[in-house]
C-alpha cells in the first residue's frame, strides 16, 4: 500500500505496518543510509570479481556480472569480508586456488580508495560541503531524533576506522557519541546482530522500542528479528524522490515495514511511527 495523501514523496508500508509509540532507540546504517562518501562501491566490487573469477565454459562477462552483483548484494549490510569470503567459495567451486579473503577485502579497499579519494579530500579542505555528501534529508532526521531524546546508534559493515574517519568527516559523531561500530579484520567479533543485542541488553529494552534505518538485506532482518521497525533508504538517485526497484523489491522481501527514497519526508514518517 502506498501512502501519498500526507508525504511530499513516495512513501511504502508494508501491509504489517503499526505505529510504535513505545519506540525509544534508533539504529542507523552508515554507508547508503546516511553516507555517500562510497556511493558507487559495487561499481568497484563487482569488476573486480568480474576480472578475477574464473569462467565456466561458454559463460560471458554479463552473467559473471549478474552473478557476482546478486551475490553481494544479498551479503549488503554485513561485514565486507563476507562477500570476500563469499567469492572465495565461488572461485573454489570452479575449480580455482581463491586468495585468503582478508587480501580480497583488503584489494577491494584499495580499488575504493582511489574511487572516493578525492570525495574526502573534498570534505577535509572545504571544497565539498558535509551535507552534499549525505542521504538528502538525513541532517533534520538526525536533529529532530536529538530533539525528542532518543538516543542514536551507528553500526556499519565497513571496517571500524573508517566509519570513525568519515563520521567526523560528515560531522555525524555529534549525533551518536560514543555509540558507533564499525567491522573488525577480526571479524566474528562484530557483527550488526551482536550490536542490536547490545543495545536492548545494556538499556533493557524488549525489541519493539527499536527503530532502524538501513539500505541493506542485513540490518532490516536483523532488525526485523527482534520485532522492531526497519525503515528502508535508497542512496542510488539522492535528491530525485525516486526509488530504486531492484532494492525496493528485495527490502521488502526481508521484512522492511516502510521503503522511501531518501528523507525529505522524515518528519512526517516519525510523527506516524511514534504516534506522536
Amino acid at each position: 500500500m502506498t501512502i501519498t495523501p500526507v508525504f511530499r514523496g513516495r512513501v511504502e508500508f508494508s501491509p504489517t505496518f503499526a505505529p510504535r509509540p513505545q519506540v525509544s532507540h534508533v539504529l542507523f546504517d552508515f554507508d547508503g543510509t546516511l553516507s555517500l562518501i562510497r556511493e558507487g562501491w559495487p561499481e568497484v566490487m563487482v569488476p573486480m570479481f568480474v576480472e578475477m573469477l574464473p569462467r565456466l565454459p561458454g559463460e560471458s562477462d554479463e552473467e559473471v556480472r549478474r552473478l557476482m552483483f546478486e551475490d553481494i548484494m544479498r551479503l549488503n549490510g554485513k561485514q565486507t569480508i563476507y562477500q570476500m569470503i563469499q567469492f572465495a567459495g565461488r572461485v573454489r567451486e570452479r575449480g580455482g586456488t581463491p586468495a585468503d579473503p582478508l587480501w580480497y577485502k583488503h584489494e577491494y579497499l584499495r580499488r575504493l580508495d582511489e574511487r572516493i579519494r578525492e570525495r574526502k579530500q573534498g570534505l577535509r579542505d572545504g571544497t565539498i560541503a558535509a551535507d552534499e555528501m549525505l542521504v538528502h534529508g538525513a541532517r533534520p532526521l538526525l536533529e529532530t531524533l536529538r530533539a525528542r531524546g532518543l538516543p542514536m546508534y551507528l553500526a556499519s559493515g565497513t571496517d571500524e576506522r573508517y566509519v570513525f574517519e568519515e563520521a567526523e568527516l560528515l560531522d555525524l559523531t555529534r549525533y551518536f557519541g560514543p555509540r558507533i561500530y564499525g567491522a573488525l579484520d577480526d571479524y566474528k567479533n562484530f557483527s550488526k546482530q551482536m550490536v542490536i543485542e547490545r543495545i536492548l541488553r545494556e538499556n533493557n529494552i524488549p525489541g519493539d522500542r527499536l527503530l532502524a534505518f538501513g539500505d541493506g538485506y542485513v540490518e532490516i532482518e536483523n532488525v526485523k528479528a527482534v520485532g522492531g521497525v526497519a525503515v528502508a533508504s535508497d542512496e542510488a538517485h539522492n535528491g530525485s524522490g525516486r526509488m530504486d526497484e531492484w532494492k525496493r523489491q528485495r527490502l521488502l522481501g526481508v521484512g522492511a515495514d516502510v521503503v522511501i527514497p531518501d528523507f525529505r519526508d522524515a518528519e512526517a514518517l516519525l510523527k506516524l511511527i511514534l504516534a506522536a
